[in-house]
């Protein structure tokens, strides 16, 4: 154990120290960056260009419906217009803004240097980058997803949409969406663990309780839709019939696939943006926030009820009248904690002495466009009502006025807040007013007349219509009111060009706020703070300039560099209690690697070049071997001075360290999709036409022998490990793990070439995707075991230092249950084929 915590240099050379350890270097030196600040302004400049390119778009769609009978764009044009306008800001801005928000700002507002995978969160915004601009350069091709931004079956099957448009929607989409499940899992981890010593969960700042709520999710919400992402194209290339009707298949699968992650999606890009309502209305109220645990309790149920809103969207499909009841009725429900944090934040603003400065006109805009969209969410969760503005533009007002009203406004009002955090300017406001009228009047002026359409019979997605129907005049003034909305976003782009030109510099903490973001130099260091604060009151009423003097002098923990390595803390998740000392990894150039090698899988995918896909597949699992061949500890430590006399050990010597709650949170999105895909199989078999199939699928006894071979991988990973805690040699295990799970990658191709024709029949389709999903895994647990020699041998493990053989313990766990419980759904498929057949 060492004895003496490292000397506290002065606060200039501490900087100094500091910044070359976590600094990222000039030139192509930055595309090695993996430093939060740095990547959070990255996933928010990329954000705003596709938000300018998503908005360029939708003026082109209203210049069409400005007049009846309109030639400006053609209908395959104009399909491709209106799919590519929902694709981009839905999947391309909304979700990357609020993750490149979250990344920038959590660590700062947690006391942390930076957040728990720093090459993780540069990995998904490269990911980011390249699957999102595969989806956009596709227009400059003329090959553009056609099918909306839902991508509905049949529309979107091969039969009616025979070229790549659909594929490039698909494998991009799966693409961003390796982004989102990465970000979610990093954003919860570092919530969890790295916060300030002290800060426990209710003392968090709200916009982290926010952020929690969100990511946990994003972890559970978007798994559906990689599924159904992944079959649909399964069955687009292969011709494996899940949507297909005449083949056992149903379409309508797509949908409750889709819609498992759609709705709560509305939520998940809400509650970012809520966050930072409640972050900044206490600052111009000048008090603190009314109801702080009244708001915790009404994200947490907003959070629960959201996924059980998605028939919501599928009133008209044909659904029993008691689940028509029952949905309905959660849709309305979903109202009240809504109505709960509105009622805090205008009660905080009773309560205070409000001050109005820019970010509170966005603000005040939020309010009115939001209640205006909730007012209409309870309209459509009515049935009666639902089924006669389904597919109009009432609906196409409604979603607008939740998603710019609930996202769009506060970020607006964000940008203005934190944007001097980010340059150490203040904004110049002489244009930033008329912008946001321009905006307000704009928006109200398109989308408001949009409710009038749809209720005098308006179709959605129609790229023409007749000048019979009354609709001429309310056409005309939205598409105006779409370029004067344009016009004040143009504005608004104008104004933060001046202020990163000419806004005035000032010191720190320009709005007078509460909370730990502000307790830095502005510009932020890439180290965040000197020294890390202890935290022993709610974090969002704090003193910024006292404490922020304090941690640039050293005199908080970690106020030293130390062996070049980049430090913070982790803590206990409820308690905030000190626990343990995280080293970080430095830059590497390692994440745009394996990010260009996923590209390269998707485009080889795109292009039916499958063998080029698949060498492609194996180097980007090659290049994470590469991620973690020189991190961690290659010697015992035991316990460290952090600073404030106190000692911790280093994460890798204890059991609850970030990486090994990062592969639980891992795995239950991973369990989310292998719920989904028994959804699916079930689903079908009790739905679908075209059933019983004319032959059942039977792998023979190999289905039974590969569950019992990932048992028994399972069972020597968790002895492996019990060798290692005694001090003795794991190797020969883990040599027993490869032989046993590459075993067991022949077992399931054994059993997969024993099935018939899987293009025959949807029962046959879905037992080979259940194979298929065990055959991944099983080649997952051959890695992981790899790994652990790997790191055996380059000295990164020992009886204290057991990190990557839990992990492998973790991941064939999950494996053998999974295996278990796919073998025994796959031998069930004929009794309850034969039973549902006797039913029918």
């Amino acid at each position: 154990m060492t004895d003496l915590t490292p000397e506290t240099p002065s606060p200039i050379r501490l900087h100094k120290q500091l910044e070359r350890i976590w600094g990222t270097g000039p030139g192509l030196q930055r595309l090695a960056a993996v430093n939060h600040t740095v990547i959070g302004k990255r996933f928010m400049i990329t954000a705003f260009v596709f938000f300018a390119i998503g908005g360029l778009l939708a003026m082109l769609i209203r210049a069409q419906l400005a007049t009846p009978n309109a030639a400006f764009v053609g209908p395959e044009l104009y399909n491709q217009l209106f799919s590519m306008h929902g694709t981009v800001m839905m999947f391309l801005f909304a979700i990357p803004m609020l993750e490149g928000l979250a990344i920038y700002l959590l660590p700062k507002m947690l006391g942390a240097r930076d957040l728990a995978f720093p090459r993780l969160t540069a990995y998904g915004y490269w990911c980011y980058l390249f699957g999102g601009t595969i989806i956009v350069v596709s227009m400059l091709f003329g090959v553009a997803p056609d099918s909306g931004w839902f991508m509905y079956t049949p529309l979107s099957s091969q039969p009616y949409t025979p070229g790549i448009n659909a594929d490039i929607w698909l494998l991009g989409v799966t693409f961003v969406e390796i982004s989102a499940v990465s970000a979610a899992i990093e954003i919860t981890v570092t919530i969890l663990k790295l916060r300030a010593p002290g800060m426990s969960l209710n003392r968090m700042p709200l916009f982290a309780w926010y952020m929690l709520v969100t990511a946990l999710m994003m972890v559970f919400g978007f798994p559906p839709l990689i599924l159904g992402s992944i079959l649909l194209e399964l069955e687009r290339a292969f011709g494996l019939p899940f949507f297909d009707p005449e083949r056992g298949g149903d379409p309508l699968l797509w949908q409750h696939l889709f819609w498992l992650f759609g709705h709560p999606e509305v939520y998940i890009i809400f509650l970012p943006a809520a966050g930072a309502i409640s972050t900044m209305i206490p600052v111009f109220a000048q008090r603190k926030i009314v109801g702080y645990h009244a708001i915790i309790a009404a994200i947490v149920a907003l959070a629960f009820l959201s996924f059980g809103l998605w028939v919501h969207h599928m009133f008209t499909v044909g659904i029993p009248h008691l689940a028509l009841a029952f949905f309905s009725a959660a849709s309305a429900i979903v109202a009240i904690p809504t109505a709960v944090q509105i009622f805090a934040w205008l009660a905080t603003l009773a309560h205070g002495r409000p001050r109005f400065d820019i970010p509170m006109l966005y603000i005040f805009g939020f309010f009115v466009v939001f209640v205006i969209g909730g007012l209409t969410g309870v309209m459509l969760a009515m049935v009666p009502f639902n089924q006669q503005a389904h597919d109009s533009y009432f609906v196409v007002a409604h979603l607008h006025y939740v998603l710019v009203g609930g996202f769009v406004f506060p970020m607006l009002a964000a940008v203005y807040f934190w944007l001097p955090h980010i340059t150490g300017r203040q904004s110049v406001h002489r244009i930033s007013v008329p912008a946001f009228w321009l905006i307000f009047i704009g928006f109200n002026l398109t989308f408001f007349l949009m409710h009038l359409t749809g209720l005098m019979g308006m179709p959605r997605r129609i790229y023409t219509y007749p000048s019979n129907f009354g609709w001429d005049w309310l056409n005309l003034l939205s598409s105006v009111g779409g370029f004067i909305l344009t016009m004040g976003f143009a504005l608004f782009a104008v104004d933060l060009i001046l202020q990163f030109r000419f806004g005035r510099h000032f010191r720190r903490n320009i709005w007078k706020a509460s909370t730990l973001d502000w307790a830095m130099p502005t510009r932020p260091t890439s180290y965040a703070f000197a020294s890390l604060p202890k935290i022993e009151e709610r974090a969002d009423g704090i003193d910024p300039d006292r404490l922020g003097a304090e941690l640039a002098a050293g005199k908080g923990y970690l106020g030293f560099a130390r062996n070049n390595r980049m430090e913070t803390l982790a803590v206990d998740m409820t308690t905030g209690r000190l626990e343990h000392l995280v080293v970080l990894p430095n830059a590497t150039y390692l994440p745009l690697l394996s990010a260009g090698l996923t590209g390269s899988v998707v485009l080889c995918t795109l292009f039916k070049l499958y063998i080029g896909a698949i060498v492609f597949a194996i180097a980007t699992v090659s290049s994470f071997f590469l991620w973690s061949r020189t991190t961690g500890l290659t010697t015992d430590s035991g316990p460290v001075p952090v600073g404030n006399g106190e000692f911790v050990p280093p994460d890798v010597e204890v059991d609850g360290s970030t990486p090994w709650w990062a592969m639980v949170f891992a795995l239950s999105a991973n369990g989310t999709l292998f719920a989904s895909l028994i959804f699916g199989a079930l689903y079908l078999w009790l739905v679908a036409p075209a059933w019983p199939p004319a032959e059942i699928a039977d792998p023979g006894f190999w289905l039974w022998l590969a569950p019992v071979a990932m048992i028994v991988s399972s069972i020597v990973a968790r002895w492996a490990t019990g060798i290692n805690r005694q001090g003795g040699n794991f190797a020969p295990a883990l040599f027993a793990i490869v032989i046993i799970d590459g075993l067991t990658i022949v077992l399931i191709s054994l059993a997969l070439s024993a099935l018939p024709d899987p293009t025959a029949h949807a029962h046959i389709a879905t037992v080979a995707a259940i194979l298929g999903y065990g055959w991944l895994h099983a080649a997952g647990g051959f890695c992981f075991a790899l790994n652990g020699l790997m790191k055996a041998r380059g000295g990164y493990v020992s009886a204290r230092r057991s990190l990557p053989l839990r992990l492998s313990v973790l991941w064939h766990d999950y494996t053998a249950v999974t295996g278990v419980i796919g073998a025994l759904l796959i031998g069930a498929m004929p009794m309850l084929i034969g039973m549902l057949e006797g039913v029918r």
